[in-house]
């Protein structure tokens, strides 16, 4: 019998959520994400020397400040490390966008421009990045721009019913729901220490996205994000994407089992729920009304950000 990741990828793409090239080429993902804090961690390790150096000396070439060389090396760090990341897997590598950006759809247009230009300098087509930005109404409406210039882009920070009908009508490529981050605080405001997988928070947020795109023919494509436990992506099984941790992929496949197939296009025809309009003004009442949305996105743009600086800061240390 096949373990459960071998079933998994029979019925959802599954992506490498981590900086890790070694991880990557165990677990064959089709597509990566990364994030500044897995970049961090990854450019901690000796093996990732000379990808590192590569980010620093382009942030020297442009001169300016410390400060200011820091910065071009984190942009050209990420870039790097997708290059690399795509001569393992044969799909589409996530590159973020700086969180402190997250409110600003001007700079975070020009900023997306700016890596991809830097990508497609380097013999990379666009069509194999994702332009990873926060699921704010500003990253939203970067993301149609970006999206009508045949920049993709995933909407990451995704924790609202809202956010994710705004994505879909944006006509965004690809959603990033945080599981995980959803049980978090569910978790917290509860007092619970779990919940059963079929009733995770996160599970039935996904689940209730998922539904709605296929009933209403979205060609936004759903990815499962930031998980706690095997039993959450055992309960997405057939989502378009799934983006895990090392860790759980190395659970699934040490896993013997029969994988039942849970989300499921044909089945979402009766489950989708009617169809609604999200403007700037539903949005932001939306939004308010979701304390979990609204506490998670903040923390996670918060989070992102503190992750950029600390980075910044690791390599004007070693800028000389």
């Amino acid at each position: 019998m096949a373990n459960l990741l071998e079933q998994l990828k029979t019925m959802t793409v599954v992506v490498a959520d981590t900086g890790d090239f070694e991880s990557m080429k165990r677990f064959k993902p089709r597509d990566s994400t990364t994030n500044p804090s897995l970049i961090a961690a990854a450019s901690a390790l000796p093996a990732y020397e000379a990808v590192v150096k590569r980010g620093i000396e382009f942030g020297k070439a442009g001169g300016g400040s410390k400060s200011q060389m820091a910065k071009r090396a984190v942009d050209r760090l990420a870039v790097e490390f997708g290059i690399e990341i795509l001569k393992i897997v044969p799909g589409r590598v996530s590159t973020e966008v700086d969180a402190r950006l997250s409110h600003d759809t001007d700079a975070s247009i020009a900023k997306a421009r700016e890596l991809i230009t830097m990508y497609e300098a380097s013999g990379v087509k666009r069509d194999r990045v994702l332009i990873k930005l926060a699921s704010t109404w500003e990253g939203i409406k970067a993301a149609e721009q970006l999206e009508k210039e045949g920049i993709h882009c995933n909407l990451t920070l995704l924790f609202g019913f809202h956010q994710a009908v705004a994505c879909a009508e944006a006509k965004v490529t690809l959603i990033s729901p945080f599981v995980g981050r959803i049980l978090d605080w569910y978790l917290k405001s509860t007092g619970k220490t779990s919940f059963p997988a079929p009733e995770d928070p996160g599970v039935l947020s996904v689940t209730k996205i998922y539904n709605y795109y296929k009933k209403h023919g979205y060609q936004t494509e759903v990815m499962g994000a930031s998980f706690r436990n095997a039993g959450e992506i055992i309960e997405l099984a057939g989502s378009d994407l799934l983006t895990i941790a090392p860790k759980l992929l190395g659970e699934l496949e040490s896993t013997e089992g029969t994988l039942v197939r849970k989300l499921d296009p044909k089945k979402a025809a009766s489950l989708g729920g009617e169809k609604i309009h999200i403007d700037k003004a539903t949005f932001d009442r939306m939004h308010a009304e979701d304390k979990m949305a609204s506490d998670k996105l903040k923390e996670g743009i918060d989070g992102f950000a503190k992750a950029i600086v600390d980075l910044e800061k690791s390599l004007e240390a070693k800028l000389g």
